[in-house]
């Protein structure tokens, strides 16, 4: 026999608040609530149903804090298995989770008090969760229509940029630690707030030094010992010092700065996870397809490469991870990254970076260089940690036959431009020929991958309003089974209509402290910093646009520039 609702809601509740306080995700939340199910009423017969009043409850609790719907519940319990868990579903196969007719059914057989207790529960948690930065997203009514009160529209944009920051402070830049000694002067957030400073007014370590000094600012340290904390970063617990490819060549003459790499993306997939996870459950995760594009970044090193170009002798000290790159028709050198990012109508969130090492002019021939079937691996390995991808997107660079097989091997379906070939500008004669036809479509081309055949892939001939193209056309592959003539044009513009990857590199680039080091530490952690400050920004703009019911795809609510002087603002005000 249930008690009084108010009574079992308040227990629940209280519970809730000590959980939220040590635990970031709602699931943990509710995974570890106790829940009174003595007090509580479900006329169904226990002994025949598949999932008890304690899983219900639990899942039916998760379901209104969140405010999703049953079927959308129920699609989500059949492809996540952390919530199966979380809400104490004793099965192994997902296909078996609870229907939305169950999740109605059960609901209709709480007796009135035990719903009263549910909703009373509901309101209670959100609101604790929320005061616990549990719930970033913050589940709030639409906004008003009424002239006076048309400010809440700012409200709304305040509300949620401070949820970020206070994310920002508490999941997120933690988890670069610098591991300098306990009785450090300067602790890791103070370094973090330099490095934002930094980020909002384009400036660098030696300008951020410099103004503390000027200003007495015992809250900023000398450039020395920021770029040394930086520097730790990214340095192997095994070791102190800076690391070269002489330190590290094995017998595939691949350098081992892979071990730099992976200091760095342990502490950047970790914030990016909790970046995840904050809107986990909302449109660019449950959306019906989930799309990724990989690309490749330069960050320009302006120093000549050579000692006598003439005699082809190279500088004995360049930088090995400087690669040579063309960019509008002009030979350039710099720095790359890879990155793979959440595109389409989704929240465009960075989900995973890798540095870019490709044999140069000014190099031997048998130079160290990543291949980018291994870059595309390790990215799609990374992302596939925090999303299900439906779709991956290329520029022409990745054009190669084992970047396809790898994402056609994961179940994936991919879409990349191509070079144009001359049997290609073939058929883009035969299409312009044709008296009706403005795209064409070759069938079962083959991949193949050492000597057999792969997969077979679709090339795709559509218009193109590039400059570039050659007889005004572009050529696109895809894996997509069998497209037919009609497909092409929606195929293709779904490509062009991708979030345009070159803006959030500007806006990264924007970020990046500036430095002449070569110090490859201080570069990969500088660039990864500055992608999880564009990651918070863009996580921002999402949850305005989802509170103001605004298109994901519209221009910025708030703008970059303001974002990261408020982020570095907050992190002094609090640290």
């Amino acid at each position: 026999m249930s008690t009084d609702p108010s009574a079992v809601a308040e227990s629940i509740i209280v519970h809730a608040e000590t959980l939220c306080e040590r635990e970031d995700h709602l699931w943990d939340v509710i995974r570890k609530l106790s829940i009174p199910v003595a007090n509580l009423e479900d006329a169904r017969d226990q002994n025949r149903v598949d999932f008890g009043t304690d899983e219900m409850f639990r899942t039916l609790l998760f379901k209104g804090i969140r405010g999703v719907s049953q079927n959308e519940l129920a699609q989500r319990l059949g492809r996540e298995p952390s919530l199966v868990k979380s809400f104490h579903l004793d099965i192994t196969d997902l296909s078996n989770t609870p229907t939305q007719q169950e999740l109605s059914y059960a609901h209709a057989q709480f007796s009135e008090d035990t719903q009263k207790s549910l909703n009373r529960t509901v309101a209670g948690i959100r609101e604790v969760a929320l005061d616990n930065d549990v719930l970033t997203e913050g589940l709030v009514p639409s906004v008003p229509d009424t002239e006076e009160e048309s400010q809440s529209a700012n409200e709304y944009k305040k509300e949620k940029a401070q949820k970020t920051l206070t994310l920002a402070r508490k999941h997120v830049l933690p988890e670069f630690d610098t591991r300098r000694a306990a009785h450090k002067k300067y602790s890791d957030e103070v370094m973090l707030d330099m490095f934002a400073s930094i980020c909002a007014n384009n400036g660098s370590a030696h300008s951020e030094a410099e103004y503390g000094w000027l200003t007495d600012d015992d809250l900023i340290c000398d450039d020395s010992t920021f770029l040394r904390a930086i520097k730790k970063i990214a340095t192997p617990e095994d070791s102190d010092d800076q690391l070269t490819f002489a330190d590290f060549e094995d017998d595939d003459s691949m350098p081992g700065i892979d071990r730099i790499r992976d200091s760095v993306m342990t502490a950047f997939n970790a914030a990016t996870e909790n970046v995840v996870n904050s809107i986990r459950g909302d449109d660019p995760f449950d959306s019906r397809e989930t799309v990724a594009a990989i690309d490749i970044t330069h960050e320009q090193f302006h120093v000549w490469p050579w000692e006598d170009k003439e005699a082809g002798i190279a500088k004995p000290d360049y930088p090995k991870m400087v690669s040579g790159y063309k960019k509008d028709g002009e030979y350039k050198r710099g720095y790359k990254y890879a990155t793979i990012t959440l595109v389409g109508d989704h929240a465009p969130i960075v989900l995973g970076i890798e540095p870019v090492k490709e044999n140069s002019a000014w190099e031997p021939d048998d130079s160290p260089s990543y291949s980018k079937a291994d870059l595309v691996s390790r990215l799609l390995d990374r992302a596939e940690q925090f999303v299900d991808l439906d779709t991956v997107m290329f520029d022409r660079g990745f054009y190669a036959n084992r970047v396809y097989a790898d994402v056609h091997e994961r179940g994936l379906t991919y879409l990349s431009p191509v070079p144009t070939y001359e049997d290609d500008l073939a058929a883009i004669q035969n299409i312009q020929e044709h008296p009706t036809a403005d795209a064409a479509v070759k069938h079962g081309v083959p991949f193949r991958t050492d000597g057999e055949v792969h997969h077979e892939g679709e090339y795709l001939y559509a218009p193109s309003t590039s400059d570039d193209a050659d007889g005004k056309y572009a050529v696109f592959v895809t894996n997509e089974d069998r497209v037919e003539p009609a497909e092409i044009r929606s195929i293709v513009n779904g490509y062009s209509q991708r979030w345009d990857i070159e803006n959030q590199y500007k806006s990264i680039k924007s970020f990046m402290p500036k430095t002449s080091s070569t110090d490859y530490r201080l570069r990969l952690c500088n660039f990864a910093l500055s992608t999880l400050i564009y990651n918070l920004w863009r996580l921002t703009d999402y949850l305005i646009k989802v509170a103001l019911d605004e298109p994901i795809r519209s221009p910025p609510e708030i703008t970059a520039k303001t974002f990261v002087r408020a982020l570095g603002d907050f992190l002094r005000e609090v640290g």
